[in-house]
């Protein structure tokens, strides 16, 4: 595949999925919603299941953000447009570390998902050609691990909080960039 030609592919889908605005602004809302089930007066195995029940509402939400923005969430003819999928299907591959999490560690459960969500996005910065999603990624990650250091189990809800305002962040800065 020839340099222009992929940069053309690439393109093509930056501009019709508007470079991911639907999923992130979704994770966002799902994510000040996790920050919230971290407040309520549970164990933390039990937060954790509903943080996971929530995050259910992800890709319902995400679809209907894509009617109002407009945007496509597949790309015809265009062979990149699986690829999206299979990095957002990536993340899915660290649930053993998790799951490890909830079942032996359920207070620092909150901190590792949000290091495998904020990870995740990394790739995204060569398939959108944004460099705010690489920065995002840091930020979440790094910034996750930072807070939970400094931080009793008590106040953990400002770890999904933090990756809720990072996120809306990453969203306001894409949609800066789309608006140019």
């Amino acid at each position: 595949m020839e340099q222009n030609n992929l940069k053309q592919l690439k393109t093509e889908i930056q501009l019709q999925t508007k470079n991911g605005i639907d999923f992130i602004i979704a994770a966002s809302i799902v994510w000040l919603a996790i920050s919230y089930i971290w407040t309520l007066e549970y164990t933390s195995y039990e937060r954790n299941v509903f943080t996971f029940m929530i995050g259910a509402i992800l890709l319902p939400l995400a679809f209907s953000l894509s009617k109002i923005l407009k945007t496509n969430w597949k790309v015809k003819n265009n062979p990149l447009q699986p690829l999206g999928l299979w990095l957002n299907f990536a993340q899915l591959i660290y649930f053993p570390i998790l799951i490890f999490i909830l079942i032996k560690y359920p207070n620092y459960f909150i901190m590792t998902y949000a290091v495998i969500t904020g990870a995740h996005l990394f790739p995204y910065a060569w398939f959108y050609d944004e460099l705010g999603y690489a920065v995002g990624a840091i930020i979440v990650s790094f910034g996750s691990l930072l807070i939970t250091l400094n931080i009793n189990v008590e106040t953990m809800w400002l770890v999904p909080l933090f990756t809720s305002i990072i996120l809306l962040l990453l969203a306001s800065w894409i949609l800066l960039r789309i608006k140019k």
